[in-house]
């Protein structure tokens, strides 16, 4: 059969079968899904705003799911807050973390929480059938937003509906308590797990331990841990590197070595990482105790645990800082043998650190020693230099490392503004030559013209004879559009 007649032969009986389907169905299949779950939110005559939406089973996705609560806002909020709660447990789709900030924006929850409280009324009203799954969407939506005062009237309510909190809600509750500074709410909320038969899991007594040490409550947080154990709750290296950096940030540095021991000795899920090793070894370099922060990288290296560049960063900033500059460029090569770390990452964060204490050019010296020793260099002290010799003025200096790094490979994605700061100052002084050769840079990189004075640098270079190179950028600003 030609191909012309197959696609007449599928076309005809589609339309049969179109004409075969009731109206209301031929309808819902042309609207989008949106309008129609819209609809069937404004439809008062199955009782409840659920039922209504429980009648017609869509596909729901999270653009979907957007639009309907879009519509919504800012007429009835509340009744695109019962949408989205509805929609968070049904068939083949859950919220994404980003869909449950999206709705804290679109329907005003964290400027309006009354909201809320509304909804939770609306369902009390009206006798409405309420699960266990709208409510832990009422909790997700709480934890979203920060509104530890609705958290816990939501969860009072819990009772009203015949229902008792789970773990998870209880989770919820404590943290919002803990973050707020409440933490003898927070106290009262656990004790009461036990009461109502549940036990305290790892997140409770993360939540707990966060918030007594944010409190400076210091001697409560480590008894927490002794708590954990008796539960039969092996305290994890996270939760001990909590109450490790609640000591370091208080200055009580004896303690948290004490607790450091207690970690490497105990091993296993508890053995301290990198994240705690560095934690000790920021507080030493704040208190300006090198020798002590030296001893932590050995003792890292002791117990199977290397710096990452973090690490490498925070010694070597406050050795810059205190004017160390020969030790902290000796310490770079224990860096690279002992801890595995780059001589790219240690380089370039010895780059950063010179620049902050104002030494441009001992950094712009090093940083061409980098190039020259084909020690490739991060993205951020590339923008960072270049930024800086573009704000003293020294704009060929600038223009010649930014070629000299693309002529290498090296040139990231960097600050959009320093090629502008380049183009233009570069034009207005007239030095055409190398403006020219940043545009086709700039071309080559496909970087936007979204500074409104970059224009002005365009009719320079076009006056100059670079004609056809600013049609060619200017081509490329459409393609943006």
């Amino acid at each position: 059969m030609p191909q012309f007649a197959n696609s007449r032969f599928y076309s005809c009986l589609l339309q049969h079968r179109l004409k075969a389907l009731p109206f209301s169905t031929q309808q819902e299949g042309m609207a989008s899904v949106s309008d129609t779950l819209y609809g069937h939110l404004k439809d008062k005559n199955y009782g409840s705003v659920e039922r209504s939406l429980s009648k017609f089973k869509p596909k729901l996705d999270s653009r979907c799911v957007m639009e309907v609560m879009s519509r919504c806002y800012p007429q009835d909020p509340p009744l695109g807050l019962r949408f989205f709660i509805w929609a968070g447990f049904q068939s083949g789709y859950r919220h994404s973390a980003y869909m449950y900030r999206k709705a804290c924006k679109l329907l005003g929850i964290d400027k309006n929480p009354s909201i809320v409280c509304d909804v939770i009324g609306s369902y009390e009203d009206e006798g409405c059938f309420v699960n266990v799954n709208m409510f832990r969407e009422v909790f997700k939506l709480c934890k979203e937003a920060k509104l530890c005062d609705v958290a816990l009237w939501v969860f009072r309510k819990l009772g009203s509906f015949n229902m008792r909190a789970d773990t998870v809600m209880y989770n919820v509750v404590i943290s919002l308590c803990c973050k707020k500074g409440e933490i003898e709410m927070a106290g009262v909320l656990m004790r009461e797990m036990s009461v109502n038969g549940l036990y305290p899991d790892s997140i409770t007594y993360m939540a707990i331990i966060e918030g007594l040490c944010d409190a400076g409550q210091l001697d409560d947080a480590y008894s927490v841990l002794e708590v954990m154990r008796l539960d039969g709750c092996s305290p994890s290296s996270v939760v001990l590197s909590a109450v490790l950096d609640g000591f370091c940030r208080s200055g009580s540095m004896e303690r948290a070595l004490k607790l450091l021991d207690e970690m490497e000795k105990e091993g296993g899920n508890g053995c301290p990482n990198v994240v705690t090793y560095t934690s000790v070894i920021q507080s030493f370099c704040k208190r300006g105790q090198h020798a002590e922060a030296f001893d932590i990288l050995d003792r890292m290296k002791a117990h199977g645990c290397r710096a990452n560049h973090v690490a490498v960063f925070i010694i070597l900033e406050s050795l810059c800082a205190e004017g160390h500059l020969e030790e902290a460029h000796r310490l770079i090569d224990k860096f690279v043998e002992e801890h595995d770390v780059s001589y790219g990452q240690c380089y370039s964060s010895f780059v950063v650190s010179l620049i902050k204490i104002r030494q441009l050019d001992e950094a712009e010296k090093l940083f061409r020693k980098m190039l020259a020793g084909k020690i490739k260099p991060d993205t951020f002290s590339c923008g960072l230099l270049l930024k800086e010799l573009c704000m003293k003025g020294r704009l060929l200096n600038g223009f010649y490392l930014l070629d000299e790094i693309e002529n290498m490979g090296y040139l990231y994605s960097i600050d959009i503004d320093i090629y502008f700061i380049l183009l233009i100052g570069l034009c207005r002084s007239n030095h055409l030559i190398e403006a020219a050769k940043l545009a086709r840079i700039m071309l080559k990189k496909s970087v936007p013209l979204r500074r409104p004075n970059a224009y002005s640098a365009l009719n320079i270079l076009s006056k100059y004879g670079e004609q056809d190179l600013v049609n060619q950028l200017l081509g490329m600003q459409k393609r943006f559009r």
